[in-house]
Parts: structure tokens; C-alpha cells; sequence
């Protein structure tokens, strides 16, 4: 009876191991179509960050860490040439895109804050930081003007966290680039100031990356 006993709990301790590691439900993976991968909002007097997804309708929030963004291999392209674009390494080297303009079949990831009223925070603006990032190379995150010009948002090859200010009422798109094939974890921040002067965070939200060969 004691060793039935022994076992019996070792077997229970197992299950309950079991249990607590199981996630609650599925994980939900988007490798195609629109969604505000940073996704700002107000709700009461609270400012949260969130990622919208827009390739169900209606668009549903999601918590960043139930959510996989899937950059597929259609993403898969070069580093172009020029001095401008070293910051994604070597000319000609593979590097994967989220792109900042729509692609067929690719993930479409952007940044919006339409969702914060107009004179709740100092500035009318927020702070978006890119406070770590893991994974099997560097992640940038940049836009290209008519010309081809990048301005760099975020890259974790010259040290992070980065910050970028973003107006409320802002709904934009950027080129999110990662320089390996393999699975990355991003953790933003996003930061504000009340109009009653009271610093406010969203707190650190993680969000996760698939990059396919």
C-alpha cells in the first residue's frame, strides 16, 4: 500500500507537472494579410498595447504573446546596395521582410495609436521602445521614403532599447526586417506622460517571429 501510495503521488505530481505547461489554448499564427503588430489604445485612464488583427473580421485585439507573426519565405529577398543599407548587413545577403507598403501573401504588420483621444497626453504623442530582442541574428525596423531612402525606427545590431515618438492619431507602416531564418522574441514598451504629468506605461509586451528558410 506504501508503494502503491509512492507511485500514486509521483503520478499526480507529473500531471500536475503536465498541466502547468500546457497552454490554455492554441497559439495563434498570422502569415499573411493586415494587422497593428503595435496597436495603442486609451481605455479609461489607461494606456495599453495590444496587436489588432485585422485578417479576421470584424478585427479582433489579441494579446501580443498569444499571437506568432509569420514571415513566410516569399519575404525572403537581399540586402540591397549602398551605404545606406549597411545596417542590414552585407550587400546582397539574405535578409527577410515584413514589407512597409501591402504584398500579396505576406504578413503586414503596422503601428497605431487612432485609438488615443486627442489631449489625454502631454505631447499628443507616445513612446514606442524595442527593449530587447532574441533570435538568431538582428531585427530592424525602418521605413523607405519615394526615393528609397530608409530612416531606421529600431535595430538591435547597434544596441538596444531604441524609442521612437508616434503621434496619436497616427496609423503607419514600416519595413520589419530580420537578417536569419529562425524564430525571434521582441519586447516593446510603449511610454507616455499624462496631461496631468504623470508618467504611464503600458508595460513590456512580447511579441514572437517565425522567419521560414
Amino acid at each position: 500500500m506504501k508503494a502503491r501510495g509512492v507511485a500514486g503521488a509521483l503520478i499526480a505530481g507529473f500531471a500536475a507537472t503536465v498541466l502547468s505547461v500546457t497552454p490554455a489554448f492554441a497559439l495563434t499564427t498570422i502569415s499573411t494579410g493586415h494587422v497593428d503588430a503595435i496597436d495603442v489604445d486609451w481605455t479609461g485612464s489607461a494606456l495599453t498595447l495590444d496587436l489588432k488583427d485585422s485578417t479576421v473580421t470584424p478585427a479582433v485585439d489579441r494579446a501580443p504573446a498569444d499571437v506568432v507573426l509569420n514571415a513566410v519565405s516569399a519575404s525572403k529577398t537581399t540586402v540591397p546596395s549602398g551605404s545606406a543599407y549597411a545596417f542590414l548587413g552585407t550587400a546582397g545577403a539574405p535578409v527577410w521582410i515584413l514589407p512597409q507598403t501591402q504584398a500579396s501573401n505576406i504578413v503586414w504588420p503596422g503601428f497605431n495609436t487612432e485609438d488615443v483621444p486627442s489631449g489625454v497626453l502631454s505631447g499628443n504623442a507616445v513612446a514606442v521602445k524595442l527593449v530587447s530582442v532574441s533570435g538568431p541574428d538582428d531585427v530592424a525596423v525602418y521605413t523607405t521614403n519615394t526615393f528609397g531612402t530608409p530612416t531606421v525606427w529600431f535595430d538591435s545590431g547597434n544596441g538596444l532599447p531604441d524609442t521612437r515618438s508616434i503621434a496619436i492619431n497616427t496609423h503607419a507602416h514600416a519595413n520589419w526586417a530580420f537578417e536569419a531564418a529562425g524564430t525571434y522574441t521582441a519586447v516593446f514598451e510603449v511610454t507616455a506622460t499624462t496631461a496631468g504629468g504623470t508618467a504611464i506605461t503600458t508595460g513590456q509586451k512580447t511579441y514572437t517571429f517565425t522567419v521560414q528558410p
